[in-house]
């Protein structure tokens, strides 16, 4: 597994660097937002380790840039502890965030959880999902809770496929509005508070302690598929 480090300060380097070359990751080494889109393109990383706070080309423009060519995860770095910061890196395709300082530890195990998430949302693809009592098939649009039926409207459909397509990954509000509804509804949170609730009074044994459909307080919600 190829990573890709992007960050300014070269003691974050070095610590990542030795983290992640014992768990046995090979690490590429980026100093800048320019020298980062640069290595990635040439070496085609398994994940980019990225620093969000950085001159000239930040962090920002770096995961906007990568997500016009690339979809593989994103964990972003940052001082930053507030909420905003957190999703407009998650608006803008990463997949996670991580606020500095933090342990290395911490960090491989985002690391290692990241990448299983990156094998569920390829087999969210194929045209059958199963997860426990839940069964979808894509082909023909059919739901299935403990072998019953579920009939969903088309907005419910399209949200719920959506959501298992980037399962375990946390969706802004935003990013859901502008995939399910479109980018004129980005910002109509009551219309997604409303079909996620319907949604899980349909899929979920017991909505009010949902299985499947988490609430991420302020940001958005994730689709899980672990225990």
């Amino acid at each position: 597994m190829k990573v890709l480090v992007v960050d300014d300060e070269p003691q974050i380097r070095r610590a990542l660097r030795a983290g992640l070359e014992r768990s046995s990751y090979e690490v590429i080494m980026a100093a800048s937002g320019e020298e980062g889109l640069d290595l990635a393109a040439l070496h085609n990383p398994d994940l980019v380790i990225l620093d969000l706070a950085m001159p000239g080309t930040d962090g920002y423009e770096v995961c906007r840039q990568l997500r016009q060519w690339s979809n593989k995860p994103i964990i972003v770095l940052s001082v930053r502890e507030g909420e905003e910061d957190k999703i407009q890196a998650l608006d803008l395709g990463a997949d996670d965030y991580l606020t500095k300082p933090f342990g290395v530890g911490e960090l491989l195990a985002r690391v290692r959880a990241v990448l299983r998430r990156t094998g569920q949302q390829e087999e969210a693809e194929e045209p059958n999902f199963t997860c426990e009592y839940l069964y979808i098939d894509f082909a023909h649009r059919l739901v299935q809770c403990d072998g019953v039926e579920v009939h969903l409207t088309p907005i419910e459909y399209d949200l719920l496929r959506y959501m298992v397509a980037n399962a375990n990954r946390v969706l802004t509000h935003r990013q859901l509005l502008s995939k399910v509804w479109g980018p004129e509804y980005a910002d109509d949170h009551h219309t997604l508070r409303v079909h996620v609730a319907n949604l899980r009074n349909k899929i979920e044994k017991t909505p009010e302690r949902p299985r499947f459909i988490h609430t991420e307080t302020r940001v958005g919600y994730r689709f899980r598929t672990d225990s």
